[in-house]
């Protein structure tokens, strides 16, 4: 004669896959939020380097810092810095300092 058993598994079982997976999620989600803020930070100190850079190359192009970002932004920027980042403030030296998610 055969045995007729279910073949499955139990409630128990299937609540500690679920837990697992559960902690699982939780770390995972705790880490993606570190490397989010992190990659934020990176984002703002490139661009306050490459703005630093075009302020340098319109100086030694001009000799005279620029009065404002529309003297930078064809020639020497591709296109105008966020102004949620960063503000320009005149010289001497120009510079942009940073406000906002960069402060």
């Amino acid at each position: 004669m055969k045995n007729n058993q279910d073949k499955g598994f139990t409630l128990i079982e299937l609540l500690i896959v679920i837990v697992i997976l559960g902690i699982l999620a939780t770390v995972t989600v705790f880490a993606v939020r570190g490397i989010t803020d992190t990659g934020q930070e990176n984002a703002c100190a490139v661009e306050a380097r490459t703005l630093d850079t075009a302020i340098e190359a319109f100086y030694a192009t001009n000799q005279a810092d620029p009065t404002g970002v529309g003297d930078l932004s064809p020639d020497f920027l591709k296109s105008a810095p966020d102004i949620a980042k960063f503000t320009f403030v005149l010289g001497p030296p120009a510079s942009f300092t940073p406000i906002g998610v960069c402060a």
